[in-house]
């Protein structure tokens, strides 16, 4: 996958949308809809299907922001692989179900922290219940400002508070994402703590435990209140 370099737009720039785009978003949206509907608990999708500045590339990325049992969602959707996957050693563990090429279905396995949960708004997300589009903040760090024939968008960096205060979050998990996103600009992409497979004849559940069994510093994200 291409990835996205962080773009310093400081000037407020429209983006109008053409019949394509707008067939693209609603195909993708459709296809997010089917999930989330089967799905037994609140779920939403994040990121571009979200926020509408979709692109031949966009995946769909949906996530369940709440600890449940996994069979829960196992009993709903058909996937082709599960992932555990953990960022840092500090971070949350969460399950990633990739349905198809094209969608993956996120939860977590351990809480997620106030920064954590924040980081969806910060991309935006949405629970699909109207054609609206929401705000949010794209891999280039350009601020995605919905209006009626497509968006705005400018540079985040530089004008921090302000889009905060927009999307009602935390102005240091605005500069978390900068100094992650700039910082990949400089050394490119860094891999994640933690990332295995989970062999078929285990559930996420029991693949944990044999995870957090042999690695001390899984054990203690899954111990902690």
């Amino acid at each position: 996958m291409v990835r996205e370099k962080v773009i310093r737009l400081q000037d407020r720039t429209p983006v109008i949308y053409g019949s394509d785009r707008w067939d693209l978003l609603r195909m993708l949206r459709n296809r997010a809809r089917e999930i989330m509907k089967a799905l037994p608990v609140k779920s939403y999708v994040h990121g571009s299907v979200a926020r509408g500045d979709v692109t031949r590339r966009s995946d769909i990325d949906i996530v369940i922001l709440e600890n449940i049992p996994t069979y829960l969602v196992e009993s709903y959707i058909e996937y082709e692989n599960r992932t555990i996957v953990q960022a840092t050693p500090n971070a949350a563990i969460k399950l990633v179900y990739q349905v198809d090429p094209q969608v993956s279905l996120t939860l977590p396995l351990t809480p997620l922290s106030e920064r954590e949960l924040q980081f969806y708004d910060f991309g935006g997300k949405s629970e699909l219940k109207s054609e609206e589009r929401v705000m949010g903040i794209n891999k280039k760090l350009l601020f995605i400002e919905p209006f009626r024939d497509g968006h705005w968008e400018w540079s985040v960096i530089g004008r921090e508070y302000e889009c905060a205060k927009l999307l009602g979050i935390d102005v240091e998990t605005i500069r978390e994402r900068v100094r992650v996103l700039t910082r990949r600009d400089k050394i490119g992409r860094t891999g994640v703590y933690l990332r295995e497979d989970i062999p078929p004849d285990k559930s996420a559940e029991e693949y944990l435990k044999l995870l957090a069994d042999s690695d001390p510093i899984v054990r203690r994200v899954v111990n902690r209140k």
